[in-house]
């Protein structure tokens, strides 16, 4: 599915795409808990946030939310998804702006942490490696970029215990048959990749301290640091 497909997916899925996210992430508090946990700054603190993938701006404002002086970013190759957005962040327009485009064509502007979640795996292998690229450039020394991500079991048999274990908790959380076949329509764009595969090319990047911090079945975030030599990470 080219990303074209992807942007009318999401744009057509936009009004009802939050409705089921507990369901469709069964481990939601520790997935999104983790990813924000390993932003290494003190809530207080100011400092530029890149969200890619966006989305409705469920992470964006979670952080928001915990770190009250960040100004944060939403790229979205969706408008769709970016007007919900837009009405998540409402009363919050001056610490946020919002871009409409495919930021695998890449993008512009330095930050102290890029995030991403259940997006980047739209992208072939080759699209990731030169995505973790450009996102390396525009982070600041001592920046990190934390991706909380869907990945591909490292064998066929893995995989499909990830597949079903997910189809068989997103059921017994009560997702709807609507809800579910809109997800597994939307999956048909998934390019996943395995995670062993992903920490190594962050790694072939350039960027330190690459880890794995949380995994439950095909859900997984990790990060990996620009210099600093892991000093700022929240250990």
């Amino acid at each position: 599915m080219s990303m074209a497909a992807v942007k009318t997916a999401f744009d057509e899925g936009a009004q009802t795409y939050d409705r089921a996210r507990r369901q469709l992430i069964p481990c939601f508090d520790d997935f999104y808990g983790t990813a924000l946990a390993l932003i290494p700054h003190q809530p207080a603190a100011s400092f530029r946030v890149l969200d890619l993938g966006a989305g409705t701006g469920l992470l964006s404002f979670l952080v928001a939310e915990k770190f009250t002086k960040a100004r944060i970013t939403l790229m979205d190759i969706s408008q769709e998804m970016l007007t919900k957005a837009r009405e998540r962040f409402a009363g919050m327009e001056e610490r946020v702006a919002f871009i409409a485009g495919d930021y695998a064509d890449g993008f512009t502007g330095q930050f102290e942490v890029i995030i991403s979640a259940l997006s980047i795996h739209h992208l072939t292998d080759a699209r990731k490696i030169k995505l973790f690229k450009n996102i390396y450039d525009a982070l600041h020394d001592g920046g990190i970029f934390i991706n909380a991500e869907q990945i591909l079991g490292p064998t066929p048999q893995i995989e499909q215990v990830y597949q079903e274990t997910w189809l068989r908790q997103a059921r017994d959380l009560g997702v709807s048959d609507a809800d579910l076949n809109a997800a597994l329509e939307r999956m048909k764009a998934d390019r996943m990749s395995p995670l062993d595969s992903q920490l190594d090319w962050l790694q072939q990047t350039g960027f330190s301290s690459v880890h794995c911090w949380y995994q439950s079945h095909r859900f997984a975030v990790f990060s990996g640091q620009k210099g600093g030599g892991g000093k700022n990470l929240p250990l």
